[in-house]
């Protein structure tokens, strides 16, 4: 799991926040194949936390995604990427 927590300066209401991070959304689904859904800061105008689901075969894959998610934020210059967290959980074998 990728917790990315945003800031959006220029966003005057939640109707401009929405738009900024539906885009945002878009990109990284159709991008990385992951599943992504805001899960916090949903009333704030100028705040949002994405969490970003990702399935991968090794650890080392998905701290790969990770980056990538990493770097498509960066790319958008409409939000301030505040903080990243990626949690890693590996299933036991059977």
């Amino acid at each position: 799991m990728v917790t990315v927590f945003l800031r959006l300066p220029a966003a005057g209401s939640l109707k401009d926040k929405r738009g900024v991070t539906r885009r945002l959304i878009t990109r990284l689904r159709r991008e990385l194949n992951v599943s992504v859904a805001e899960v916090g800061g949903l009333d704030s105008w100028q705040h949002c936390v994405l969490g970003v689901a990702v399935a991968a075969g090794s650890e080392t894959g998905a701290r790969k995604v990770a980056q990538q998610v990493e770097k498509i934020v960066l790319r958008e210059h409409r939000v301030e990427l505040l903080d990243i967290v990626v949690e890693i959980t590996a299933s036991q074998p059977a």
